[in-house]
C-alpha cells in the first residue's frame, strides 16, 4: 500500500491508500525534532488500534518544512524499506509543469493540491486552501499550476490579534449569528468569519475577471467545512484534496 505524508507548518497528515481509496488517515503536530523511531511507534500505535493491516510498501511526501524530510527518509528506508518520492525534488515529475516566474519555489503542496483538483474536477479551477497560511492554487485548462495568492491564515490571524492586543482574549472561530457582535468574542468571530468570507469572496471574483474564463472554486484545509455554511462560496469541498493530489503525481511517477 501507498503511505502519503502532507507536512504543513502546523500539522502532518499520514493517510493510507490502497489504489481505490483512503483506508486511513491520522493527523498529528509537526516537529521537526520527531524520530523516524518516534514516528514508526505512534504510526503502527494507530494501526494497531483499527486493527488495520496495511503493508506498506510506498510512500510520497509533501512538505512544507524542510527539516522534517530527513527524519521522513529515515522512516521509510528502516521500517518500509523504500525509498520516498518527495514533491519539489528533481527526482518527482509532475502531469503538467507549472507556469511561473523562472525560478520561483514552490510550495510541494499547492503542487499536490493542483494535481488532485485537476484528477477530479478538470482544469480552469482554483483551490482554497485553508492551512497556516490561506493558500488560492490556480489550475489551468490543461491542468498546470499558474499562480495564486497567499494570505494570513485563519487561525494565525486570531492568534496575531490576541498576542497583539492586550485585552482581546484568544478566541474559537465560529460563524456567529450576527454580523453585530454584542460582547467582545462575538465581536472577534464576526470579523474574522466574516472578514475572511469577503476576502474569499473578493479574491475569487477579481481572479475570475482576470483570468477571463469561468472557474469552478475548490476548498479544502482543516477550515473548509466551516466557510462552506455560507452559501456560494465553494462549488466543491475536497477533504482530502491535497493527500489525494499525492496519490496522482506518485501514479504519475511509477506508470
Amino acid at each position: 500500500m501507498l503511505l502519503t505524508i502532507d507536512c504543513g507548518n502546523t500539522n502532518t497528515i499520514f493517510s493510507i491508500w490502497d489504489g481505490d481509496k483512503f483506508v486511513a488517515t491520522w493527523r498529528t503536530v509537526t516537529e521537526h525534532q520527531r524520530t523516524a523511531d518516534q514516528y514508526f511507534v505512534w504510526l503502527t500505535t494507530l494501526m494497531n488500534a483499527q486493527k488495520l493491516c496495511a503493508d506498506i510498501s510506498e510512500v510520497v511526501v509533501a512538505s512544507s518544512v524542510p527539516k522534517v524530510v530527513f527524519n521522513l527518509r529515515v522512516l521509510c528506508d528502516r521500517y518500509f524499506n523504500c525509498r520516498p518520492l518527495v514533491v519539489g525534488k528533481p527526482e518527482c515529475n509532475l502531469p503538467v509543469a507549472p507556469r511561473v516566474d523562472p525560478g520561483t519555489k514552490i510550495g510541494p503542496d499547492r503542487l499536490a493540491n493542483v494535481a488532485g483538483a485537476f484528477e477530479r474536477h478538470g482544469g480552469n479551477c482554483v483551490v482554497v486552501d485553508f492551512g497556516t497560511a490561506t493558500n488560492f492554487d490556480m489550475v489551468a485548462e490543461d491542468g498546470a499550476y499558474i499562480g495564486g495568492i497567499i494570505a494570513p491564515g485563519v487561525n494565525l490571524s486570531l492568534e496575531a490579534l490576541h498576542l497583539g492586543t492586550a485585552a482581546l482574549p484568544h478566541v474559537d472561530i465560529t460563524q456567529p449569528e450576527k454580523v453585530i457582535g454584542t460582547n467582545t468574542i462575538a465581536c472577534i468571530q464576526s470579523g474574522v468569519f466574516w472578514g475572511y468570507t469577503g476576502l474569499i469572496q473578493g479574491l475569487v471574483d477579481r481572479t475570475r475577471e482576470e483570468y477571463g474564463k469561468p472557474l469552478a472554486v475548490i476548498g479544502t484545509g482543516g477550515l473548509a467545512p466551516l466557510f462552506a455554511q455560507v452559501s456560494g462560496l465553494f462549488d466543491f469541498i475536497e477533504d482530502d484534496l491535497t493527500s489525494f493530489g499525492l496519490t496522482v503525481i506518485h501514479k504519475y511517477n511509477k506508470g
